[in-house]
Protein backbone atom coordinates (compact mmCIF):
# COMPACT_ATOMS: atom_id res chain seq x y z
CA UNK A 1 0.00 0.00 0.00
CA UNK A 2 1.37 3.42 -0.96
CA UNK A 3 1.19 6.44 1.29
CA UNK A 4 0.76 9.87 -0.07
CA UNK A 5 2.22 13.00 1.51
CA UNK A 6 -0.09 15.97 1.45
CA UNK A 7 1.17 19.50 1.95
CA UNK A 8 -1.06 21.73 4.00
CA UNK A 9 -1.45 25.39 3.29
CA UNK A 10 -0.88 27.81 6.09
CA UNK A 11 -4.13 28.84 7.70
CA UNK A 12 -4.99 32.43 6.93
CA UNK A 13 -7.57 34.52 8.68
CA UNK A 14 -9.89 36.47 6.37
CA UNK A 15 -10.01 39.42 8.77
CA UNK A 16 -6.26 39.73 9.41
CA UNK A 17 -6.67 40.83 13.04
CA UNK A 18 -3.09 41.88 13.66
CA UNK A 19 -3.23 44.53 10.95
CA UNK A 20 -6.36 46.19 12.33
CA UNK A 21 -4.99 46.48 15.88
CA UNK A 22 -1.62 47.58 14.55
CA UNK A 23 -3.31 50.32 12.53
CA UNK A 24 -5.33 51.40 15.57
CA UNK A 25 -2.31 51.49 17.86
CA UNK A 26 -0.20 53.49 15.46
CA UNK A 27 -2.43 56.55 15.87
CA UNK A 28 -2.72 56.48 19.66
CA UNK A 29 0.79 57.66 20.54
CA UNK A 30 0.45 60.99 22.32
CA UNK A 31 1.98 64.22 21.21
CA UNK A 32 3.29 65.82 24.36
CA UNK A 33 2.51 69.54 24.34
CA UNK A 34 5.30 71.84 25.48
CA UNK A 35 5.32 73.10 29.04
CA UNK A 36 3.76 76.56 29.01
CA UNK A 37 4.58 79.05 31.73
CA UNK A 38 4.17 77.97 35.33
CA UNK A 39 1.65 75.26 34.51
CA UNK A 40 2.97 71.77 35.33
CA UNK A 41 3.78 69.27 32.58
CA UNK A 42 0.82 67.65 30.83
CA UNK A 43 -0.22 64.29 32.28
CA UNK A 44 -0.14 61.39 29.86
CA UNK A 45 -3.04 59.04 30.44
CA UNK A 46 -2.06 55.39 30.08
CA UNK A 47 -5.04 53.21 29.24
CA UNK A 48 -5.10 49.48 28.62
CA UNK A 49 -7.92 47.86 26.69
CA UNK A 50 -8.21 44.13 27.29
CA UNK A 51 -10.06 42.25 24.54
CA UNK A 52 -10.61 38.68 23.32
CA UNK A 53 -9.79 38.82 19.61
CA UNK A 54 -11.46 41.15 17.18
CA UNK A 55 -15.06 40.70 18.15
CA UNK A 56 -17.62 43.39 17.34
CA UNK A 57 -17.74 44.41 21.02
CA UNK A 58 -13.95 44.71 21.15
CA UNK A 59 -13.86 46.91 18.07
CA UNK A 60 -16.77 48.99 19.39
CA UNK A 61 -15.01 49.44 22.74
CA UNK A 62 -11.81 50.58 21.03
CA UNK A 63 -13.66 53.02 18.78
CA UNK A 64 -15.62 54.44 21.73
CA UNK A 65 -12.48 54.77 23.86
CA UNK A 66 -10.54 56.46 21.09
CA UNK A 67 -13.38 58.91 20.37
CA UNK A 68 -13.70 59.73 24.07
CA UNK A 69 -9.95 60.25 24.47
CA UNK A 70 -9.75 62.49 21.42
CA UNK A 71 -12.58 64.68 22.70
CA UNK A 72 -11.46 64.85 26.35
CA UNK A 73 -7.69 64.33 26.39
CA UNK A 74 -6.68 65.75 22.98
CA UNK A 75 -3.46 63.83 22.36
CA UNK A 76 -2.46 63.34 26.00
CA UNK A 77 -3.18 59.61 26.10
CA UNK A 78 -1.74 56.25 25.14
CA UNK A 79 -3.98 53.23 24.50
CA UNK A 80 -2.47 49.75 24.69
CA UNK A 81 -4.66 46.96 23.33
CA UNK A 82 -4.00 43.58 24.97
CA UNK A 83 -5.52 40.59 23.20
CA UNK A 84 -6.11 37.87 25.78
CA UNK A 85 -6.60 35.28 23.04
CA UNK A 86 -2.88 35.67 22.31
CA UNK A 87 -1.75 36.22 25.92
CA UNK A 88 -4.27 34.49 28.24
CA UNK A 89 -1.80 34.45 31.14
CA UNK A 90 -2.17 38.23 31.45
CA UNK A 91 -5.83 37.93 32.49
CA UNK A 92 -4.96 36.45 35.88
CA UNK A 93 -1.90 38.62 36.45
CA UNK A 94 -3.82 41.81 35.69
CA UNK A 95 -7.03 40.61 37.43
CA UNK A 96 -9.27 40.80 34.35
CA UNK A 97 -12.63 39.09 34.92
CA UNK A 98 -14.72 40.22 31.92
CA UNK A 99 -14.09 41.58 28.44
CA UNK A 100 -13.72 44.15 27.03
CA UNK A 101 -12.14 45.95 29.99
CA UNK A 102 -10.39 49.31 30.17
CA UNK A 103 -7.84 49.92 32.90
CA UNK A 104 -6.50 53.40 33.58
CA UNK A 105 -2.94 52.89 34.81
CA UNK A 106 -1.92 56.55 34.93
CA UNK A 107 -2.75 58.96 36.43
CA UNK A 108 -3.20 57.13 39.72
CA UNK A 109 -5.41 55.69 41.20
CA UNK A 110 -5.98 52.74 38.88
CA UNK A 111 -9.54 52.65 37.52
CA UNK A 112 -11.31 49.75 35.75
CA UNK A 113 -14.34 49.88 33.44
CA UNK A 114 -15.98 46.80 31.91
CA UNK A 115 -18.05 46.83 28.71
CA UNK A 116 -18.24 48.37 25.27
CA UNK A 117 -17.97 51.94 26.67
CA UNK A 118 -21.08 53.07 24.80
CA UNK A 119 -22.46 55.06 27.77
CA UNK A 120 -20.20 58.09 27.50
CA UNK A 121 -21.30 59.75 30.76
CA UNK A 122 -20.60 56.63 32.82
CA UNK A 123 -17.21 56.19 31.16
CA UNK A 124 -16.27 59.82 31.87
CA UNK A 125 -17.19 59.39 35.53
CA UNK A 126 -15.52 55.97 35.68
CA UNK A 127 -12.26 57.32 34.29
CA UNK A 128 -12.55 60.33 36.60
CA UNK A 129 -12.75 62.80 33.72
CA UNK A 130 -16.02 64.27 34.98
CA UNK A 131 -17.49 64.51 38.46
CA UNK A 132 -20.56 62.38 39.25
CA UNK A 133 -23.80 64.35 39.63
Amino acid sequence: MKTKTVKRRAATSPRQPAKIWQKCLSVTEPEIPPNTGNVGPAKIWQLRLYVAGQTPKSLEAFANLKKLCESQLKGRYRITVIDLMKHPELAKGHQIMALPTVVRKLPKPVRTIIGSLSDTERVLVGLDLRAAD
